[in-house]
């Protein structure tokens, strides 16, 4: 019996020499990806113009991907110019290395660990929010990046870094970030040119490496253990060597922790607090369950998982708002995926963005309803199609720290303040090494409770 001949893997249009599809990427990237979806399972594009990258499009393909051959795939092309910011830390370790890196991390995102940061994180929640007066218009994104600074600090850190370098921080990981995003759309030629963005961006990139690098030497020469992730990373020891970390190797993933709990946090916090502004009855039940569930005490630890509908308005949130655009890998050697034999060397990527808004998957993919995570419907939906974290081997590390941030800062944000959009506004994403709203502008007012004993709260 002869075995039909896979179909070709089509090319998507307007690649131009020198450029690949830079332009589409520069004019809107978000559109350009999504409409690959249209091309079928895999679609070619060029980001180097003599190197194709496939779009894995397909659910099952996306899986495959992930977890069954992951064995013989490298990080590729985006960890690569995250690895420009980062080093070689276990976001952009791949193999036995990432293995290593992601044990020597593990123990900071135990249940134990995560039981004690839920209640700094409301601190510097509670703390944000007394800065805040009736009535005032507030930058939610920026605010909502600060807040993910310092709630980085005091886990990370233990408040360590002071006001002016954080300051500096929030200012050079911005720029580094949108420089990570650029630098994955044009090729690589392109960030060797002498331009101010590329002077800027390695300016920026060794200003936030000093900044950290400044604290781990500080702890260190203290001899103090501040029992938070930092103490705990000078207490590792290298495998190989058995020796402690390197100062630089601290630093690497110190600055995984900072740009994944600052910019994705940031983004998903923004888009919860705007979802709930233009959903008045998805608020209003969200408010419903944490009077039930709290009463008049704040949000801790136990209370998380007993918050069900806000767990669906999260992941509702991280579905159509979903910070991933492009996440890549690289074949090391010849590796089946589907009907096809991809060649070794060859650039893999896929798009969470696109594929959390596709209505072959999520029916009507534009409107935002948490009631489609109802485990009966969760049930219908196929292997690959929902990655608020990734899967497989390499899956966020954090992503129980991460929910406990999110959960923990809605609930004590919520109960206490009703925000509102400013008028005016045209809110749309904007994607850079991450998706993120564009200026998000909302009005601050006291959200007024009745307590259990029928006591009017302001």
């Amino acid at each position: 019996m002869t075995i039909a001949a896979p179909p070709p893997i089509p090319k998507a249009a307007g690649s131009l020499p020198l450029l690949g599809h830079a332009i589409p990427l520069m004019r809107d990237n978000l559109s350009f990806i999504a409409s690959l979806r249209a091309y079928g399972p895999l679609v070619e594009i060029r980001l180097q113009p003599q190197q194709p990258t496939l779009v894995v499009n397909d659910p099952a393909l996306i899986r495959t991907m992930l977890v069954d051959v992951a064995p013989t795939l490298d990080k590729g092309r985006f960890f690569e110019k995250m690895g420009q910011l980062l080093g070689d830390s276990v976001v952009t370790a791949a193999g036995t290395e990432h293995v290593r890196k992601r044990r020597q991390l593990q123990p900071a995102f135990r249940h134990t660990e995560i039981t004690r940061y839920v209640d700094l994180m409301r601190e510097q929640v509670t703390t944000t929010m007394a800065g805040w007066r009736p009535g005032q218009v507030l930058d939610v994104r920026e605010v909502m990046v600060k807040l993910s600074l310092d709630m980085l600090s005091a886990t990370v850190f233990s408040s360590s870094i002071d006001e002016a370098a954080f300051h500096r921080l929030r200012h050079d990981l911005s720029v580094v970030m949108n420089g990570v995003g650029t630098r994955i759309m044009l090729p690589d030629w392109a960030e060797k040119l002498p331009l101010p963005a590329n002077r800027r961006f390695t300016a920026a990139r060794d200003a936030v490496r000093a900044t950290i690098g400044e604290a781990v030497n500080t702890l260190r020469a203290s001899g103090r253990d501040t029992e938070d992730m930092l103490s705990l990373l000078l207490r590792a020891e290298d495998e190989q060597t058995g020796q402690p970390l390197t100062a630089h190797q601290i630093c690497s993933e110190i600055l995984t922790l900072a740009v994944a709990g600052t910019e994705t946090t940031a983004s998903v916090l923004s888009w919860v607090l705007y979802e709930l502004a233009r959903n008045p009855a998805i608020d209003e039940r969200v408010q419903t369950e944490l009077d039930e569930v709290l009463g008049e005490r704040p949000v801790t630890f136990d209370d998380l998982t007993q918050l069900p509908y806000l767990g669906r308005v999260i992941n509702e949130a991280l579905r159509l708002h979903h910070t991933g655009w492009l996440v890549t890998r690289r074949t090391l050697k010849p590796t089946r995926l589907g009907q096809w034999e991809i060649p070794a060397d060859t650039e893999l990527a896929y798009c969470q963005h696109a594929l959390h808004r596709d209505p072959a998957l999520f029916p009507d993919p534009l409107r935002f309803n948490p009631d489609r995570w109802l485990d009966e419907d969760q049930a219908q939906l196929a292997d690959g199609a929902f990655l608020p974290f990734g899967a497989g081997k390499h899956k966020c590390i954090g992503d129980r720290y991460a929910q406990a941030e999110i959960t923990t800062a809605i609930a004590t944000i919520t109960r206490a303040w009703r925000l509102t959009l400013a008028p005016g506004q045209s809110i749309r994403p904007v994607a850079r090494a991450t998706v993120r709203p564009s200026t998000l502008k909302m009005t601050a007012r006291p959200r007024e409770r009745v307590t259990q004993k029928g006591e009017q709260l302001a």
